[in-house]
């Protein structure tokens, strides 16, 4: 399978682009809606980092003790109950004159339930694609993130012009009850991947094999923790940018569907896991100019080719593939997309609270976007030594070793 014709002429795999452009849309206008909010009130990067990426710590509580969840639930009931979660904690976000306590604790609603069952997406698709077609399904699921987020945080950046942050919240709500019907009426009911385990137990044992093994953990680590400490940077464009981040979020969304197309439809499984060590450096050296503090077109346009280092995840994720066995792929993929999310959060509050410590102003938020790359480039440089135990030429140690 190589060509997106192909790709799109199954059926399923059609639902769940959608389902995801659906999320993902909806999530960044809530998001922004969310950050508008916090920042107008407080004036605090920090409390607007939190409240626009902070809630995802609340998935490695989910993930510790029910990550399995994605391989013992049906695939189809698993998305239905995450996507009518956020759906119910998008309506009551929308109330007016909610108590800031009563909305950190709706934010962390979500992600808990996610951590459970959120792997079950990726986890299906590789199910319903042959093995040649998985990297470009995912790449276009990635695709649809990419898109989506342009969608949703620059149209919602208009939207704040005329309408209020309830109608934004009321609107998410709206595409998720659309993504809800889709899964619904659009997806077969596919059995669970396994069956017969505590949910408790068997999280715990794939968890600790997972993370324990010498192979896979670099692979996650380098999914999760550069890409969470550039996050930290995308959490700084309000302080920033004011009004304008929305433009930013797009430009920084379309960056990282470009790096996708190119990445996941284009280039050879050789010359894609060749560029996973330049590609992570891609994702943070244009942050590096953020140091002289940029005006608007400039700021855009760095952010737009670092966040084309982001496609980098597509032949890590290639490797978690490779070394992992297919019944516990919903665990796997639920594990990388919690920490990842995670990594993210913990970035968006070490850059809210480096800005914090620099003053205040666009020029803090800017400098702390440059500390944020440097350790960045910092630790892919220090992650190179053990990816080598999972590149394609060492696949009969890595096989070996993953299973310690």
């Amino acid at each position: 399978m190589t060509t997106y014709r192909q790709l799109f002429a199954v059926p399923e795999f059609r639902v769940l682009f959608l389902v995801q452009c659906l999320n993902i849309g909806s999530y960044a206008v809530a998001s922004l809606a969310l950050g508008t909010i916090t920042f107008t009130a407080t004036g605090s990067p920090v409390l607007t980092a939190l409240a626009m990426f902070g809630a995802p710590l609340m998935r490695i509580v989910g993930q510790t003790l029910f990550g399995s969840g994605s391989d013992l639930v049906r695939p189809r009931t698993a998305l239905v109950v995450v996507a009518t979660t956020t759906l119910v904690t998008d309506l009551l976000q929308a109330l007016p004159g909610l108590a800031w306590g009563w909305r950190f604790v709706l934010l962390a609603v979500g992600p808990l339930v996610t951590s459970a069952l959120g792997g079950s997406m990726i986890a299906l698709v590789s199910d319903i694609l042959p093995p040649d077609g998985f990297i470009l399904g995912r790449a276009t699921m990635n695709i649809a993130v990419g898109g989506m987020q342009i969608v949703g945080y620059g149209v919602g950046g208009l939207l704040l012009i005329r309408f209020t942050t309830t109608q934004l919240f009321l609107g998410s709500a709206a595409a998720l009850l659309v993504a809800v019907l889709l899964l619904r009426l659009g997806l077969s009911d596919h059995p669970p991947r396994h069956s017969g385990a505590s949910v408790v137990r068997r999280t715990r044992e794939v968890n600790r094999a997972l993370l324990g093994s010498r192979v896979l953990r670099p692979i996650y680590l380098t999914l999760w923790v550069p890409n969470g400490l550039i996050v930290g940077c995308e959490a700084l464009f309000v302080p920033f940018a004011g009004e304008r981040a929305g433009y930013l979020f797009a430009v920084t969304a379309a960056g990282m569907l470009v790096g996708d197309v190119v990445v996941g439809r284009f280039l050879p499984v050789a010359v894609r896991d060749r560029l996973i060590g330049p590609l992570r450096l891609l994702l943070a050296v244009p942050y590096l100019g953020f140091f002289a503090v940029p005006s608007l077109p400039y700021a855009a346009a760095l952010a737009f080719v670092a966040s084309a280092g982001y496609s980098a995840s597509l032949p890590l994720q290639e490797r978690l593939v490779t070394h992992t066995d297919g019944a516990a792929r919903g665990q796997v993929f639920g594990l990388q997309g919690t920490g990842l999310m995670v990594g993210q959060a913990v970035g968006a509050l070490l850059g809210g609270t480096v800005a914090g410590a620099l003053g205040v102003g666009p020029a803090a938020a800017a400098q702390a976007m440059g500390v944020m790359a440097v350790a960045s480039v910092l630790v892919s440089v220090a992650l190179t030594p053990g990816l080598r135990r999972s590149r394609p030429g060492a696949e009969v140690l890595a096989g070996v070793a993953a299973r310690r």
